[in-house]
């Protein structure tokens, strides 16, 4: 159907699937994203379908597919699986090629991966035994607060008087937001206070790799304007953060799946 090399990235998350078909000339022809749901691998195969069926390609078509992500062994129908850690690295040094430090906050857990000037991982941390600074603490904030995840990122730019947490665990911190609001206090300052806990919970995980700049920010909380804003306000650095930022994880599975359909570096 084409002469073109087309090749797939699927980052199949804990709570979003995300995947992104590429050309030989690193041109994104398509994205999606749709919730993971129950069933890992049906996502998986749900997004590739939907690629597939936006553009017209049939699988024949598509040279090399790779997955990554939490779900990454449950991409079958791919070819090979690579990390999450090595994809987001090389997917914001794609995006943006002076990234040297990356901060991919999604729905389970927060890394912190430094990255060489061609995209590579240099070191990395992670937060994975604990859900803190996480989609699902940010959720789970949310619930407790009676609004939606979408409304507490713009709400917590107007808290004036951030409250002060005594904890992020998420377990704890339902009930301290609980007796905030118990209290009369404003619901702005307690969802100010949220991102900035986990702010300072997230910078102190970078820096155990180094803050280098520039510093890209990853994820599906990437898309929490409260969440960068309040990133920014502690690492003292402006992000990189663009529309493409929640994709970041499947572009660098993409890209990888071109270096091994060409046979080389891209």
């Amino acid at each position: 159907m084409n002469n073109q090399i087309i090749v797939c990235g699927i980052d199949v998350g804990s709570t979003q699937t995300k995947g992104v078909l590429l050309n030989d000339k690193k041109e994104i022809i398509e994205k999606v994203l749709i919730p993971t749901g129950a069933n890992v691998q049906k996502a998986a195969e749900n997004a590739f379908r939907e690629l597939l069926k936006k553009t017209g390609f049939n699988k024949s078509d598509i040279n090399f597919i790779v997955g990554t992500g939490y779900g990454r062994y449950k991409v079958t129908f791919g070819d090979t699986q690579i990390t999450e850690i090595s994809c987001h690295a090389k997917g914001a040094h794609f995006v943006f090629p002076n990234t040297r430090t990356v901060i991919d906050m999604g729905g389970q857990d927060t890394k912190a991966i430094r990255v060489g000037e061609k995209g590579e991982v240099i070191d990395f941390a992670m937060n994975d035994k604990c859900a803190a600074g996480t989609g699902r603490f940010l959720a789970a904030c949310a619930d407790v607060a009676d609004c939606s995840i979408d409304e507490i990122g713009p709400l917590s730019l107007k808290g004036e008087k951030p409250s002060r947490l005594t904890s992020v665990c998420t377990v704890f911190v339902e009930s301290e937001i609980m007796s905030y609001l118990a209290k009369g206090e404003k619901l702005e300052n307690i969802l100010a206070g949220v991102h900035r806990a986990i702010a300072a919970r997230t910078v102190s995980l970078v820096r155990r790799v180094g803050v280098v700049h520039e510093v890209t920010f990853t994820g599906g909380v990437s898309r929490n304007i409260g969440m960068v804003k309040a990133l920014e306000e502690k690492l003292g650095v402006k992000l990189n953060v663009s529309p493409l930022s929640h994709y970041m994880g499947a572009i660098g599975a993409a890209l990888f799946a071109l270096e091994r359909a060409l046979g080389r570096e891209v």
